[in-house]
């Protein structure tokens, strides 16, 4: 039988509360929202947090998908099926809603959250890429206030993120640009499995060049789970199969891809290259 270390709980009745019971606790206290992937970890005792401090109770402080001016705000105790089923949100980003009906299955998207996902730091996680290519904004909490950190410098290693023990992280932000599209591609071995490799893509265009190119890759050891050389090929050329081929290739040249059990490395890089591609043709074709 698979059962956690001894841990004590505590529920946050506010954001505040949260953070002082982190303060408390110290480093070896973990936030539960929907712990999908944390209580996995606790009963392989991979993980043998102090205490638990669970914020299901915060949704009127950490949940809600707006358009605040020329932002998306989603708040990091949005479940997974809120944000797919948030038309707002899909229908400014449909990365959104690629992306989301891939992870895992319904149950486990009825119950975890946006920001679990993000802070789990996970090297295979899908929303990563999704904000990286976004390039979206984390807003964290902590007690010296409210920061800013951008998504592509929130993921400092695997399972290691910009979010200090005794912060919290409170919130995404997205800018919104017209004539934009976006999209993602994953290729996973079963259906709702953590990627082999995906890409995603964001592809703004005026007067029939690109002006602004966001590309995130997952799996396949891209770091900050983005790939700026292959934006930067993008910028100023009109949108089309070669371009996107190309950045493609550029794409997977900057990736280090490990071989494991979903697949050899030489394997994923070729899908980082292709699914950069279709990301970006169907990004554009969204526009």
């Amino acid at each position: 039988m698979q059962v956690p270390a001894t841990f004590a709980y505590e529920r946050a009745d506010s954001v505040p509360h949260a953070i002082a019971l982190l303060e408390r606790y110290g480093p070896d206290a973990r936030i539960v929202a929907g712990g999908h992937s944390l209580i996995p970890m606790m009963k392989l005792r991979l993980a043998q947090p102090e205490a638990l401090i669970d914020i299901n109770g915060l949704g009127g402080e950490l949940g809600g998908v707006a358009v605040e001016g020329h932002e998306l705000a989603i708040g990091a105790l949005v479940r997974h099926a809120e944000l797919l089923d948030n038309t707002a949100a899909t229908d400014l980003f449909p990365i959104f809603r690629d992306a989301e009906r891939v992870i895992a299955d319904p149950i486990v998207r009825n119950r975890g959250t946006v920001g679990g996902s993000l802070c789990q730091g996970d090297p295979s996680e899908d929303l990563a890429a999704v904000f990286a290519a976004l390039r979206a904004t984390a807003v964290i909490q902590g007690p010296g206030g409210v920061r800013a950190v951008p998504v592509r410098e929130f993921h400092r290693g695997p399972y290691e993120t910009a979010v200090e023990p005794n912060e919290l992280l409170i919130q995404l932000r997205v800018p919104i640009a017209a004539r934009t599209g976006s999209a993602y591609e994953k290729v996973e071995r079963r259906v709702g499995d953590w990627p082999v490799a995906a890409a995603g893509a964001v592809l703004t265009v005026e007067d029939g060049v690109i002006v602004r190119a966001g590309i995130g890759l997952t799996a396949v050891g891209a770091e900050g789970f983005h790939a700026p050389e292959a934006e930067e090929l993008l910028m100023g050329r009109p949108p089309g199969a070669e371009a996107f081929a190309a950045a493609g290739r550029v794409a997977a040249e900057h990736c280090e891809p490990h071989a494991d059990q979903r697949g050899p490395a030489d394997y994923k890089r070729h899908l980082a290259a292709e699914l950069t591609r279709r990301a970006l043709t169907t990004a554009a074709g969204r526009i």
